[in-house]
């Protein structure tokens, strides 16, 4: 597929995501503001030791931000968005934008401003971004491997404490699309709820029944299932949507083809960039991925200061 013609998939997916439509929006979110000001603080970056004692109190100095990868950018407007509440006097000019692909060697951003100022907020900044577009990326390339199926690539809850939001967006750049936001989003029972309700006697039919009749917001019901047979009891129970948990190529395959148009289906566990298509020819729906965002490699930026003979 073409450059342009993922880029303009991935907006696409932006602009039918519900949650996390616009990235100004997001940043007004309270998780949002509290992230950026935690890993601020964390970082002390009022007590910069180093830059007090060697930078001089007035100087003014211009960096770029260079992608040393190749990749989906996201989180550009968070890297902004730190160097302003360190100094809202410094300067972003923005070359690329969230969900447009990056290659290694592009100025991304040019930085401009008090160098006290500029280096008090470098690792910050680059920590959110370096960690979304590694997100994005990854999510991209899965998007990639399943083009032409039906299915589409899910994120799951498996997330960075108090980063969720961030993090979802992300996929969304990418090209991906966001499973629950949260425990109050939607029903999905799963094996736990399954195992803490057996010494109580219920069957699996006795609980699905439970989750449809108690529904007053009428959330589609989901349940996590391992087998063909529990399956099979869970959609004639009335389950909308199937879980298929850790099932083996030919029994998903199976299992699709005999409860197919009765419900929809997710794939999900043990799911890697090698075996994705094959899952995605299976006829599920969704394939939830949680390393999409528990186990992303950071996308490798650096912020080069220019010295006066660098710049523009």
């Amino acid at each position: 597929m073409k450059n342009t013609e993922q880029t303009a998939m991935r907006f696409q997916s932006l602009k039918t995501n519900s949650t996390l439509a616009k990235f100004d929006t997001l940043l007004q979110e309270p998780e949002v503001k509290a992230i950026i000001k935690l890993a601020l603080a964390e970082d002390r970056y009022r007590n910069d030791i180093t830059t007090q004692r060697i930078i001089p109190l007035h100087l003014e100095s211009k960096a770029v931000l260079l992608a040393k990868n190749s990749g989906v950018l996201a989180g550009i407007g968070l890297f902004e968005v730190v160097f302003k509440h360190v100094n809202p006097r410094t300067e972003i000019t923005l070359f690329k934008y969230d969900s447009t692909d990056i290659s290694s060697g592009d100025i991304v951003a040019e930085v401009s401003g008090n160098t006290r100022s500029i280096l008090r907020a470098e690792r910050t900044a680059l920590n959110f971004i370096g960690h979304l577009s590694g997100i994005a990326s990854l999510t991209s390339q899965y998007v990639e491997r399943i083009k032409g199926t039906r299915a589409c690539i899910s994120d799951t809850r498996k997330t960075s404490a108090g980063q969720r939001l961030l993090e979802k967006y992300a996929v969304a750049c990418g090209g991906g699309q966001n499973h629950r936001q949260n425990l109050s989003d939607g029903i999905l029972i799963k094996d736990n709820h399954l195992a803490a309700l057996a010494p109580c006697g219920k069957s699996l039919t006795e609980i699905v029944i439970r989750a449809k009749t108690n529904n007053d917001a009428r959330h589609l019901v989901e349940v996590e299932v391992n087998s063909q047979s529990q399956a099979e009891e869970a959609a004639a129970a009335g389950a909308d949507i199937l879980l298929l948990d850790n099932m083996s190529i030919a029994e998903m395959r199976s299992t699709i083809d005999k409860l197919y148009g009765k419900v929809r289906f997710e794939a999900s566990g043990g799911i890697t960039l090698q075996n994705v298509r094959e899952i995605a020819e299976t006829g599920v729906d969704t394939i939830s991925i949680g390393a999409l965002t528990h186990s992303v490699k950071v996308f490798d930026f650096s912020l080069e200061v220019l010295s006066d003979s660098e710049h523009p």
